[in-house]
């Protein structure tokens, strides 16, 4: 390990932004807010797209405050957002249109599309990724199901956070942690899946060298330099762009006896692996393989997180109530338990929507008792995201036959102590949670190893420890959870909540 050394972190989530600087004094990180701003999909007519030219001035913005506020030039600037998203450029690197947004209503009807040429099965052996509509490959064969004239001209595909590092520095890759959850990208084979691609209409060429995390991409562009006031250069980083992929990185003490949870809009629960699983029994119980910061894999499930209590939020506040998240959690606390739970991965709870209604409408039409106050609803969920993990979590145990002791919440839900609490209560397992900034963390620690500060991302774990403070949460209560568990297992597997969920 080095010298001190300061780093820019951009790191964008499905309803905010942010640029941090983060810190290495040649033991420990931190972390300073410089900018943050919020991020959402703008709808046009029928469509949801990306207004990514107001991230990319965001983005600026951040870097202006950041070169106010240190006067030293950063070793480095990373990009982490989501994933499945893309943009299209034409022959003179110009953007085709607005990106469209993982959540528009295009990709209907196309899993059943792909379906006639590729069974899901096949994909995923091919891939290793779990079909979903959202991914980059469905997005694509709606694309070229419809003709689209942005496909016919495109020249290259860039994934969004590859996208803000070709405006910073110019170079066009796919960054692998990225790259991974297109389900265009072999992980058992390591590289694009062109036999995928060309009977489904899209073209191999347009998408990029592939880059593995911790590349130095070059120097920031002269022009973004001169417009946010540098007096010096610096030089883009690829990190792990996929930003469960940096956020995994950032965890202290994960270990074969650990299974992470990055919490927030989504939650992606899993574990860290040397290679895919791809087995017959992974398939079956819906797990799907990701990119890791490391070059290794993050064997994990999708499942829908705080998005179902964010939009519950949205609507209260559209009706004139503006309740805070801690109000949210107290009235959820003081709510009866265990009435009634939904499946917050069926498909009426993935798109924006009345979200209060769309529960209580599916408490009714399964039967159960029906929320009524905020409190109500905010205990449902609660108690329906904590039985979500318990479930994954056995299925992790019995595909991988390991000993899962502890289960490490990072993200903006390791900051929820209640829901941390419940699903202590709800797995029987000792949760930690935190660092809540675990992605701009692990942005920032390959940047460290990219440059020479940290040997490796073994040593940037170590340095973790002596960087952040975790709460633990151990089992508090037993008396009524193994009962309700067994009624929300027998809720999603009852005809009525599957037809449901596959409608």
């Amino acid at each position: 390990m080095t010298a001190a050394a300061n780093f820019a972190a951009v790191d964008l989530g499905a309803s905010s932004g942010r640029l941090m600087a983060g810190q290495w004094d040649g033991a420990k990180f931190k972390l300073q807010d410089v900018h943050r701003f919020p991020n959402a999909g703008v709808r046009i007519g029928k469509s949801l797209f990306w207004n990514v030219l107001e991230i990319w001035s965001q983005i600026q913005a951040g870097l202006v405050r950041y070169r106010n506020l240190f006067p030293e030039l950063p070793s480095g600037i990373g990009v982490d957002a989501w994933g499945v998203d893309y943009a299209l450029l034409d022959r003179q690197d110009e953007l085709l249109g607005n990106p469209y947004h993982y959540r528009d209503e295009r990709t209907q009807g196309a899993v059943e599309s792909v379906a006639r040429t590729f069974s899901n099965r096949d994909l995923f052996a091919l891939t290793g990724v779990q079909t979903m509509p959202i991914n980059t490959l469905f997005q694509l064969h709606a694309g070229a199901s419809k003709s689209s004239y942005q496909l016919a001209e495109a020249k290259t595909l860039l994934m969004l956070p590859d996208l803000f590092q070709f405006f910073l520095c110019g170079e066009k890759r796919a960054e692998y942690t990225e790259a991974t959850t297109t389900q265009l990208y072999s992980l058992p084979r390591r590289r694009w899946v062109e036999q995928l691609m060309l009977p489904l209409g899209i073209s191999p060429e347009i998408f990029p060298q592939v880059t593995m995390p911790g590349t130095v991409l070059g120097p920031v562009r002269e022009t973004v330099l001169a417009d946010c006031g540098f007096q010096g250069a610096f030089t883009a980083i690829a990190v792990g762009s996929h930003d469960t992929a940096s956020a995994v990185s950032a965890i202290p003490q994960l270990d074969n006896e650990s299974a992470f949870v990055s919490s927030g809009t989504w939650s992606l629960m899993g574990i860290v692996t040397s290679e895919p699983n791809v087995s017959p029994e992974a398939f079956h119980l819906g797990f799907t393989n990701e990119g890791a910061a490391d070059g290794g894999v993050l064997l994990l499930k999708n499942l829908t997180g705080l998005w179902v209590l964010q939009e519950c939020q949205r609507n209260w506040s559209a009706d004139g109530h503006h309740y805070e998240w801690d109000w949210i959690e107290q009235a959820a606390s003081s709510a009866a338990p265990f009435r009634s739970w939904i499946d917050a991965n069926a498909r009426e709870f993935q798109s924006p929507c009345d979200m209060p209604a769309a529960i209580q409408g599916y408490c009714a039409e399964t039967g159960q008792p029906v929320p009524q106050t905020p409190g109500e609803i905010a205990r449902c969920v609660f108690e329906s995201l904590s039985f979500g993990y318990r479930k994954v979590l056995d299925e992790l145990q019995q595909l991988t036959r390991r000993d899962l002791r502890v289960l490490r919440v990072v993200g903006g839900g390791a900051r929820n102590r209640f829901l941390c609490q419940m699903t202590a209560d709800a797995t029987r397992r000792n949760v930690v949670a935190g660092p809540a900034e675990a992605t701009a963390f692990g942005n920032v620690m390959v940047q460290a190893v990219a440059t020479g500060h940290i040997k490796d991302l073994a040593a940037g774990r170590r340095a973790m420890m002596a960087s952040v403070e975790c709460h633990s949460y151990e089992p508090a209560s037993t008396g009524g959870w193994e009962d309700a568990y067994a009624r929300f297992r027998s809720l999603l597997s009852s005809g009525k909540a599957v037809a449901m969920q596959h409608e």
